[in-house]
């Protein structure tokens, strides 16, 4: 038998936010299928529990999952979690879940679990005349006062400020009146940076750069979000089989299988690049249907749902 694989849920969108009870019963079928997002060929993904290493799962809201947790972990499953909170204005995040909420989940996982499985992510830094480094120090000190104890590590980064991102921001700086500045100077950000993990550090949090290495340093490391040497203790792994496959330029992550779809997440957050716009996201959203194997999104085709997938494959 190969290895057993990592699976990522998800980068592409927030699978434990929207999309759990599909997520459930791909578990339960033991099998999911997936698109490639470049050439959009489905692939079909074992879900068996021999053959996956853990699931980690991304998320800024893990409240509609919480309720499956006791059946996943029956089913065999291991499971860590990387936890998004920023804190931001509601503007950048319409449709995230309040901070206090969100840490109230992030306090129950890391009990149930431990500080060890559930990491933060404080992604991304946005520096505009809402968001100035004033304001990122204080929410991020809120935060860490609130997540002491409760996790590790924080991993972190600056908006990557994509085309569809740029001109996303640029549309709602101009309609909601904000100033913003797409490009900070390194040192302004090595600075922020530097205030931050001083602050983390305070906490017992060591803070983590995400694909951006000109920033890792004394108190700075490079960040492997997806880390085959965190989660072989956690899962009882051999560390050494999982080699690094970055998803992007300088990131440190190791290899796993992403099941996530693109234009799929209804947090709508203004500096998503994984939607491109959120008449797409809502017309995926009605096309969803938890039986089905796949999620939706652009692989679709209009009235046909996913194609021809929606068969049992040959396992």
């Amino acid at each position: 038998m190969n290895k057993p694989q990592i699976i990522s849920a998800s980068r592409r969108t927030d699978i434990p936010a929207f999309y759990s009870t599909w997520l459930v019963n791909r578990l339960r079928a033991g099998w999911v299928l997936t698109y490639n997002p470049f050439n959009r060929r489905p692939v079909q993904v074992s879900l068996r529990p021999a053959e996956v290493a853990g699931i980690v799962l991304w998320s800024k809201n893990f409240g509609p999952l919480i309720p499956h947790l006791p059946e996943i972990e029956a089913r065999g499953y291991r499971l860590y979690f990387i936890f998004t909170i920023t804190g931001l204005p509601r503007v950048f995040e319409p449709g995230v879940v309040a901070p206090e909420e969100a840490l109230a989940h992030f306090k129950l996982l890391a009990q149930r679990y431990s500080p060890e499985h559930v990491q933060w992510r404080y992604d991304p830094i946005i520096l505009t005349s809402l968001t100035d480094p004033a304001y990122h120090r204080e929410t991020f000190r809120t935060l860490c006062q609130e997540l002491e104890g409760h996790t590790r590590r924080c991993y972190f980064s600056f908006a990557t400020l994509y085309p569809k991102v740029r001109r996303r921001l640029q549309a709602l700086a101009a309609r909601e009146g904000f100033q913003w500045w797409p490009e900070p100077p390194l040192e302004d950000k090595r600075q922020l940076a530097t205030e931050l993990a001083a602050i983390a550090a305070r906490h017992g949090i060591e803070l983590f750069s995400c694909c951006d290495e000109l920033l890792v340093g004394e108190r700075i490391k490079k960040a492997h979000c997806i880390d085959a040497t965190i989660l072989a203790p956690l899962f009882d792994l051999d560390p050494g089989l999982y080699r690094p496959k970055p998803t992007r330029p300088q990131c440190g992550c190791d290899e796993s299988v992403d099941i996530g779809t693109y234009d799929t997440c209804l947090h709508l957050c203004a500096y998503c690049y994984a939607n491109a716009d959120a008449k797409r996201v809502l017309a995926n959203r009605r096309r969803h249907d938890p039986s089905l194997p796949a999620l939706p999104g652009p692989e679709y085709v209009e009235g046909q749902g996913p194609n021809p997938m929606s068969t049992e494959p040959n396992t």
